[in-house]
């Protein structure tokens, strides 16, 4: 009797455990994604809506995409030999 009572407070236990290491995973990733989040939605700030007020426009430090290398490649896919439909159908 007393060691089943000792094994099923093993496994109450287990489970609470596990249930608690559960939740805690939980909460962190949606802490580390509300701070990513949080980090790209900066971006626009009140000194930068100031300056598009006063200036008209805004610059932000992003890649920029170079748009020659656009027109090659989407020249290289159009001159593309494509093959022809199969009649099968």
């Amino acid at each position: 009797m007393t060691d089943a009572l000792s094994l099923e407070l093993f496994w109450v236990g287990f489970g609470f455990g596990l249930g608690v290491m559960v939740i805690s995973a939980r909460v962190s990733l949606r802490l580390r994604r509300s701070r990513q989040v949080e980090e790209k939605t900066q971006i626009l700030d009140d000194q930068a809506v100031d300056r598009i007020i006063r200036q008209g426009k805004i610059s932000i430090n992003e890649d920029v995409l170079d748009l020659k290398a656009i027109e090659d490649e989407e020249e290289r896919f159009w001159s593309e030999n494509w093959d022809e439909p199969e009649e099968a159908w």
